[in-house]
């Protein structure tokens, strides 16, 4: 599962693994940086071999016409994606300044999210949840997830986040 793969430096490098593994079958979405997740659009690699089951079991019309077009035009537009990893990294790494400066330790990300650790978890969560920012508590103890917004949404979640603690 390669859903973030777009936002790793070395994105391309797991492909030369079917060399190797030809029973391996990488799969990729167009829902994290290419921005699609309401459209349920991604694809796998795979040898032909195995490409040939997953054709004989793939539902028919599995995905329609409106996600399949989204998905061409996304990969056609190289600099949206440029754009929106450089926006990503710009925003992990505002939001880790963020958490320093409050004293917060947290865990560093490549992803679309960070997660953080807070004293009450449950009661921040409410708190920030109350003011209208969604985070994710999870499964560790103590820690939520917060995803990647923009410069001025990723501020405004820090001044909340400072307050709710």
């Amino acid at each position: 599962d390669q859903a973030y793969v777009e936002y790793l430096e070395a994105a391309g490098s797991s492909i030369a693994w079917l060399n190797e593994f030809d029973n391996l079958i990488i799969t990729r979405t167009f829902s994290k940086a290419y921005g699609l997740a309401g459209l349920r659009v991604g694809y796998s690699i795979s040898s032909p071999k195995i490409a040939d089951y997953l054709n004989r079991i793939r539902q028919p019309f599995n995905v329609n016409h409106i996600a399949q077009s989204a998905a061409t035009a996304a990969i056609a537009d190289e600099g949206f994606l440029v754009r929106s990893v450089a926006a990503n990294k710009n925003g992990l790494l505002q939001l880790s300044q963020g958490f320093k400066s409050l004293g917060l330790s947290y865990i560093p990300s490549h992803a679309n999210f960070i997660a953080v650790k807070v004293k009450d978890a449950s009661a921040t969560y409410q708190k920030l949840l109350e003011k209208g920012f969604i985070v994710r508590p999870v499964e560790m103890q103590g820690y939520l997830r917060v995803s990647v917004g923009t410069r001025n949404e990723n501020k405004a979640f820090l001044d909340t986040l400072k307050s709710a603690l």
